[in-house]
């Protein structure tokens, strides 16, 4: 008799297994607290269409998130204090029980500074060289730590979106935390939170319906930036610009739309503000575009 590790994000499930389960079973990623799970406001979305937005204020929902995170424990107590003592914990937990009792790290002291050095670095392009550097250890110990960070779910990447039309990067990952409240950066914050959301929607398309959905950004050699595409089957369905506040709308998200033809580009602010049309781009408070998702 054996066990199998079923995938969750800081919580895991041990399934009892003996033959394969080869067509028997189906296998679903549970994620944190998402703004239209607590508001009750998601809607059906179906790939390659347009999205509805449900007209309900959530933007204090949005706003307990973006402070407190969305594990369950410090978003319900939304206390400071609180929030501090778990996420000490969380890390103490994590470091010296997931890591030591599940990969083979003898090193776990450079690991635990990689993951802090992580925090400054969310939304930027990702460079395992000069971790390298930082730490002092070779390219592929930082290449391997990294794999376990992902796999243990305190982090996850996200790749370029490769096509013809754009002269784009090739492998350059960004990286984004399972719990954004350590983040001290708002605007980075903010973008990890939108990422966390669009990470969830990816994984209910494709564990409950079945899609092949994908989570890429947008950048080309003239650093040209787009924060998030989804793609559905490898073609663009919507791009999305995160902005503190802003009125008009990003060049770049109406520069990728154009040379890629992706059918809805959407710019999320924090800050409230009126759902306005500039062009081809759909500006919106984060408290509207994050309510329809799943």
């Amino acid at each position: 008799m054996h066990y199998r590790l079923i995938d969750c994000p800081g919580l895991y499930f041990h399934g009892k297994g003996g033959d394969s389960l080869q067509g028997r079973y189906h296998a679903y990623r549970l994620h944190g607290l998402s703004v239209g799970e607590l508001e009750h406001t998601t809607v059906p979305v179906e790939p390659l269409k347009a999205m509805e937005f449900p007209d309900q204020n959530s933007k204090s929902v949005v706003f307990s998130l973006f402070e407190y995170g969305p594990f369950p424990e410090p978003f319900l107590r939304q206390n400071k204090r609180s929030l501090r003592r778990w996420q000490r914990e969380r890390l103490d937990r994590f470091f010296r029980e997931d890591v030591r009792e599940l990969e083979n790290v003898r090193d776990l002291s450079s690991i635990e500074l990689l993951a802090d050095m992580l925090e400054e670095r969310i939304g930027s392009l990702l460079s395992l060289q000069s971790l390298r550097e930082d730490l002092e250890v070779s390219h592929r110990a930082v290449s391997h730590w990294m794999d376990i960070l992902e796999r243990l779910y305190f982090c996850f990447r996200i790749y370029p979106f490769t096509h013809r039309a754009v002269r784009a990067l090739k492998k350059t990952a960004k990286v984004y935390l399972w719990d954004w409240s350590p983040i001290r950066d708002e605007g980075a914050r903010f973008e990890n939170l939108v990422a966390c959301h669009l990470l969830k929607l990816k994984h209910f398309l494709e564990d409950h319906e079945g899609y092949r959905i994908g989570l890429h950004y947008l950048r080309d050699i003239s650093k040209r930036e787009v924060d998030f595409l989804v793609t559905v089957d490898k073609k663009p369905w919507f791009a999305v610009e995160c902005k503190m506040s802003s009125d008009a709308a990003s060049p770049a998200l109406n520069y990728f739309g154009e040379r890629l033809k992706i059918p809805y580009l959407y710019q999320v602010t924090l800050e409230e503000s009126g759902d306005v049309l500039d062009g081809r781009v759909r500006i919106m408070p984060a408290s509207r575009f994050l309510s329809a998702l799943p």
